[in-house]
């Protein structure tokens, strides 16, 4: 990675709460805490995932992931990539996927290695950065839309939960208030209650020709939009 981006996207986690920084903020495990911690107080550089290979299929998917929502549902998705800030806790920032022009819905796409995680439980490692985003962007529901690597597409609706922003917002003010005295950070160590799904859809695109010909087609036709462009760029 660059390092001068590598600086920014430094400057970036030391200047905000995000999604990500919730889910951990929210977990069991102290040892990630104290290192967002230390993070947040500028002690230390924030993990590198650019050879983690789940996390780049995440990236390198989410284009594909976005278009099969769009295809099936025939919502589209807008504000693709923006970062929100909250309007009254300046401090709390939502890096969007994208939001569902129709509905107002957060969306979010996601990689999992194997779908047979029941739903629920892949709706839970979510559940707190999907808050978080619904939080800022006062949004009622959340898209969460999933590719796995055993070929399904999984959609899960999830509606905002106040008694659970409530907790992620005290949760979330107690670590800052650590990073701000610089005091080791303590789990919060209350179980949040996990709203369950209100809707789930789930297609097993490796059953259909239609569903396992579409990543093909989909990247022919993006090729095909960007050559005019490179054509261009020759050109010049």
């Amino acid at each position: 990675m660059d390092t001068r981006v590598h600086n920014k996207l430094h400057a970036d986690c030391h200047a905000f709460i995000c999604g990500s920084d919730a889910r951990i903020i929210m977990g069991e495990d102290r040892d990630q805490l104290v290192r967002l911690w230390r993070e947040k107080r500028g002690e230390a550089l924030p993990p590198d995932f650019s050879n983690d290979l789940v996390v780049q299929l995440g990236s390198t998917t989410e284009h594909l992931n976005r278009k099969l929502y769009e295809r099936v549902s025939g919502n589209k998705i807008q504000d693709l990539r923006r970062p929100v800030r909250h309007p009254i806790h300046k401090w709390m920032r939502a890096d969007l996927n994208g939001v569902v022009r129709d509905t107002g819905a957060v969306f979010r796409a996601c990689f999992l290695p194997s779908g047979h995680l029941p739903e629920p439980e892949m709706a839970d490692l979510h559940m707190a950065q999907l808050q978080h985003s619904m939080w800022v962007m006062a949004a009622r529901s959340a898209l969460l839309s999933i590719i796995t690597g055993d070929g399904k597409w999984i959609e899960m609706t999830l509606p905002a939960d106040p008694l659970y922003q409530h907790l992620l917002l005290t949760a979330e003010k107690k670590f800052r208030r650590c990073v701000q005295l610089g005091e080791p950070p303590a789990l919060f160590g209350i179980e949040a209650p996990r709203p369950r799904p209100t809707s789930i859809k789930v297609i097993d695109m490796s059953a259909s020709g239609q569903w396992t010909n579409f990543p093909a087609s989909h990247l022919r036709a993006r090729d095909a939009l960007s050559e005019p462009e490179n054509s261009q760029r020759a050109q010049r």
